[in-house]
């Protein structure tokens, strides 16, 4: 996959927004990995800032709706994995800004 449409795959995922944290998924550091294949599938490895997040089917849902637009991506697989565990340090300078995180 060329840099460009990486970059509008995650800028797809910029708009979904963490319902808890207020902040993008990405900014977050959710996002581990974007491929996308031949055929079109896209698949978009992520974690979830907790184990267990009630809110988990509703941002896989967001990840779909945000990424399926894109005229390369014929289907969406979204993988989430645990590890790597997520923590504040995942996160972008403007998501720790944002949430008032000391960086």
């Amino acid at each position: 996959m060329d840099e460009a449409l990486q970059e509008n795959i995650l800028g797809g995922l910029e708009n979904v927004i963490d319902p808890e944290l207020g902040i993008d998924i990405v900014n977050l550091g959710l996002i581990y990995n974007v491929d996308l294949d031949d055929n079109g599938l896209c698949t978009v490895t992520m974690t979830l800032t907790a184990m267990g997040c009630p809110l988990a089917a509703h941002i896989e849902q967001d990840v779909r709706r945000a990424i399926a637009d894109i005229p390369e991506v014929e289907e969406i697989d979204v993988n989430i994995v645990w590890d790597p565990p997520w923590d504040k340090d995942k996160m972008s300078r403007y998501a720790k800004i944002a949430l008032g995180i000391p960086d």
